[in-house]
């Protein structure tokens, strides 16, 4: 999986806003801290829609440019962001469960009109962008 730094910072009365030294014309704001990682991964993952993500640089590379060393000066700070490539191939996964964990996943997935397959995706997604 690719983590990708970004650049958070904020203005007194404004959002917070993310960019992302690596990808100069990607951009997200989020009016809540607990927004940030949703709303980046979200503008990460619309870029990559279109265009061919780099290789993220690593967080020395990215820490020691000028130009983030000036906004870490100025009171930014520096966040990963994971990207989940969507690579439209799917793939048959053999995995175990408890019979009552497997029910329960089960009764989650049909309360919510999802399969089991796509329920266990969505919840992994989730786990990990959390992260």
């Amino acid at each position: 999986m690719k983590y990708f730094i970004a650049l958070v910072h904020k203005e007194p009365d404004s959002a917070f806003g993310v960019s992302f030294p690596d990808l100069p014309s990607v951009f997200s704001a989020a009016d809540v801290e607990d927004d940030l990682t949703v709303n980046a991964i979200e503008a990460l993952r619309l870029w990559a829609e279109d265009e061919v993500l780099p290789t993220p640089s690593s967080f020395d590379e990215i820490s020691a440019r000028p130009e983030v060393r000036s906004e870490l000066a100025s009171g930014a700070f520096l966040t990963r962001i994971p990207f989940i490539e969507d690579t439209t191939r799917t793939v048959r996964a053999n995995v175990t469960f408890d019979k009552g964990m497997l029910d329960a996943i089960d009764a989650a997935a049909k309360e919510r009109g999802l399969t089991r397959s796509a329920f266990l995706a969505s919840a992994a997604r989730k786990e990990i962008e959390a992260a």
